[in-house]
């Protein structure tokens, strides 16, 4: 793998794929309207479920945290890699949060350990040209967010969920995690972050989703 060119390998779900595909250019789960997240806990379109399905592409890596490791580059002042041990070293918090899936399940309570993004950027150190990230997954998914969105006290690298740690299936031994915006910016098996100065599309933005993905606007689709 590259950590600029990566297209997911493996038996990737071509069916799913095709349907979420569809789902943009048919708009599924659009209700044409809005919500403030300070009124409403329920974005618009969005169902309660108690379960955490299971979404990807048909790639769950098996990776041993042993063999685990997280760079970055970009436009930053100081590039890393962490291993295993390095990551589990950085300053660590446990969040709560409530997630929003663009299939329209949404999961409320959901307690994370994890270091917490604005470490890294502190240890990084972004250039002020730094205006977007792209997360790329050892599965070889990629996903795009803007700066302004992972600079937040509520983001983190998680490596627990509700209290163990994180299932291979749900993106162990690492994973991002954005609350506030759908749940397919907040990539899973987790290994490299580029930091850019223009936006470019991942994986699901360059098959009709939308660029940012904000679960109160409906940002679902382009």
């Amino acid at each position: 793998m590259t950590d600029d060119n990566d297209e997911p390998t493996g038996p990737v779900k071509d069916k799913l794929i095709r349907t979420k595909e569809q789902w943009a250019r048919d708009g599924r789960g659009l209700t044409g309207t809005t919500a403030d997240p300070t009124k409403a806990r329920l974005p618009p379109g969005q169902r309660l479920t108690k379960d955490f399905p299971v979404l990807d592409l048909g790639v769950q890596p098996n990776l041993n945290p042993n063999d685990w490791t997280l760079s970055v580059a970009g436009q930053v002042k100081h590039p890393l890699k962490w291993d295993w041990k390095t990551f589990n070293a950085q300053p660590q918090v446990t969040l709560t949060n409530d997630i929003h899936c663009v299939t329209t399940w949404s999961r409320y309570e959901n307690t994370w350990v994890g270091v917490p993004m604005r470490a890294l950027l502190a240890a990084v150190k972004p250039f002020d040209t730094a205006k977007f990230v792209m997360l790329r997954s050892y599965d070889g998914y990629s996903t795009n967010l803007p700066l302004s969105d992972i600079d937040r006290d509520d983001v983190l690298i998680a490596h627990t969920w509700q209290g163990q740690p994180l299932a291979r299936e749900h993106g162990g031994p690492v994973r991002l995690v954005v609350p506030h915006l759908y749940f397919w910016k907040s990539a899973k098996w987790l290994r490299h972050i580029t930091f850019m100065e223009k936006d470019q599309p991942g994986y699901w933005e360059a098959r009709g989703y939308h660029m940012r993905g904000d679960p109160w606007k409906e940002e679902r689709y382009d």
